[in-house]
C-alpha cells in the first residue's frame, strides 16, 4: 500500500514546536528541485538557501501537504515564495540547532512505455491462476 510522504507533517509539527519554544524555525531549501520560487540570487554554489520562516519575518504564511509559501524581504523587495515539501532539506531552531533534517526525496521511476502489460484472460469461472513472485518485505537495520 502506497502511503503519502510525511515530510508535510513533520514540517508542520517541528515548525509550532520551535515556536512553541520561543525560537526562530528557520528552513534549509533545495533551490534545485523543480517549482522551487525563491530568489535564486541568494543560493549558494550548492544550490541551497536558508530561510527565516519566523511569523515576524514574513507574511501570508501558508503550509500544507504540498508546499510552503510566503512572502519575505530580500534587500528590500519583496518576493513571494513557494517551496515543494520535497525542496525542504531540513527545519531547525536558530538558537539551538535543534530540529528535523530531511534526505532528498527520490523522484520515482517513470512507468514503461507500453503502460501495463493486461493479464491474460482465464477460461475458468475462478479466473486464471497468475504465479507471482513474493513481494519483498521491507527491511529495517541498525544505523550507528
Amino acid at each position: 500500500m502506497s502511503m503519502t510522504s510525511s515530510r508535510p507533517y513533520f514540517l508542520r509539527a517541528v515548525y509550532e514546536w520551535i515556536l512553541d519554544n520561543n525560537c526562530t524555525p528557520h528552513i534549509l531549501v533545495d533551490a534545485h528541485v523543480p517549482g522551487t520560487q525563491v530568489p535564486q540570487q541568494h543560493v549558494n554554489n550548492e544550490g541551497q538557501i536558508i530561510l527565516n520562516i519566523s511569523p515576524s519575518a514574513i507574511k501570508d504564511f501558508f503550509m500544507d501537504n504540498t508546499a510552503v509559501s510566503f512572502n519575505a524581504r530580500f534587500s528590500g523587495v519583496v518576493n513571494n515564495l513557494y517551496i515543494p515539501c520535497g525542496a525542504v532539506l531540513g527545519i531547525y531552531a536558530r538558537e539551538n540547532g535543534q530540529g528535523m533534517m530531511f534526505e532528498p526525496e527520490v523522484n520515482p521511476a517513470p512507468p514503461p512505455p507500453g503502460g501495463p502489460t493486461p493479464a491474460p484472460s482465464g477460461g475458468s469461472a475462478g479466473g486464471a491462476k497468475i504465479d507471482a513472485a513474493p513481494a519483498k518485505r521491507p527491511g529495517l537495520r541498525v544505523v550507528k
